[in-house]
């Protein structure tokens, strides 16, 4: 049977010492990069694997990040997760998952004891949701903690994407086609991400001296959008002008679409639409849906940035990520009947 790799073998197919070989193995900033590339040709050449155990005696690194979340099943928590674990990856570390059942201090707490057990470098975790956050501020980690698609308090570190000027770009976008106001289909009450477009459909309306009209909860699924749709074309019936939607997100898009497609109305003859999230099934709606996407890669690249210059002892603050605005197909300009000469929307 033959013997593993060691870091002796490395040493000679590169003709370096077994020290240089621990230095760029464990990515040592001092080694002159002729010197790291014939070492890094030679791990390549021969297979060799690190003993990650061994490793972590030597440098008190595991180079592993615990990743802490109450839901994976939407679109957006996965993606993060995705960006998070690429981000980490090429910055050399692993992710250990868990994903809680509820979001109360214990379990947050037994989260980061699990973590702390396995001794990795940092918690980074999902807090869209207050009850995550409020858990969050009551659990003491013995390694830097990051919050992800959080506000975030003052003292805690965090990023996420500008949910407020995706918000305003989708509702600007809108109201520049000449629909008068927008109606919105919110998400949770309790999700920091639905509070913060509806603060950014509101801004925006304001700045443009149209009314806000009262806005229905869904729960981002497509059967909340589907309810949404039918209480809309049910206002509109009664005389609401509603001829422009921005939903939360896509998922509930794809629901409000469907119900005013069976209420005889389409996207965007009668009433145009957009989401939030960008699904990869998007531009295959029918019709295809204008959306705001997130860069959830660059997310997660924040995110692992942040957590480094933590591990460095560096105060590092990062902007929001910026969302950017797809235009496609479902929506268009308001339609003429629905812009009376003089006054304001009906739904004022």
């Amino acid at each position: 049977m033959s013997r593993a790799l060691a870091m002796s073998d490395v040493a000679a197919r590169a003709g370096v010492s077994h020290q240089t070989v621990s230095r760029v193995v464990n990515g040592h900033p001092h080694v002159a990069p002729q010197t790291r590339e014939r070492v890094e040709r030679a791990i390549r050449e021969l297979g060799y694997r690190p003993n990650t155990a061994a490793r972590a005696l030597v440098t008190g690194s595991t180079r592993t990040f615990g990743f802490v979340t109450v839901t994976i099943n939407q679109y957006g928590p996965a993606q993060t997760l995705v960006g998070l674990e690429q981000a980490a990856r090429s910055a050399g570390y692993s992710l250990s998952v868990t994903v809680l059942d509820e979001a109360t201090a214990e379990a947050m707490h037994d989260a980061v004891d699990r973590f702390a057990a396995q001794s990795v470098d940092a918690v980074l975790a999902l807090a869209t949701y207050d009850d995550a956050a409020e858990a969050l501020h009551l659990v003491s980690t013995p390694v830097p903690l990051v919050t992800v698609q959080s506000g975030g308090a003052v003292e805690e570190p965090a990023v996420g994407v500008d949910q407020v000027t995706g918000a305003r770009l989708a509702t600007r976008h809108l109201l520049d086609l000449g629909h008068r106001t927008v109606h919105h289909v919110a998400g949770p009450a309790d999700s920091k991400e639905a509070r913060d477009r509806i603060a950014g459909w509101q801004a925006e309306l304001c700045a443009a001296g149209a009314c806000a009209p009262g806005y229905p909860r869904g729960d981002w699924t497509p059967s909340s959008g589907y309810a949404a749709g039918r209480e809309l074309a049910a206002r509109r019936r009664a005389g609401e002008e509603v001829t422009a939607v921005f939903l939360a997100n896509d998922q509930m898009a794809l629901g409000l679409l469907a119900a005013l497609h069976e209420e005889g109305l389409e996207a965007p003859r009668d009433v145009s639409v957009v989401g939030f999230d960008d699904l990869p099934e998007a531009p295959y709606f029918t019709p295809p849906l204008t959306t705001v996407r997130q860069d959830f890669a660059e997310l997660g690249r924040r995110a692992v940035q942040l957590v480094l210059a933590r591990l460095r002892g560096e105060d590092l603050r990062l902007e929001p990520v910026p969302p950017a605005l797809l235009v496609r197909s479902s929506t268009g300009p308001a339609p003429v009947t629905a812009v009376p000469a003089h006054g304001r929307p009906s739904s004022c």
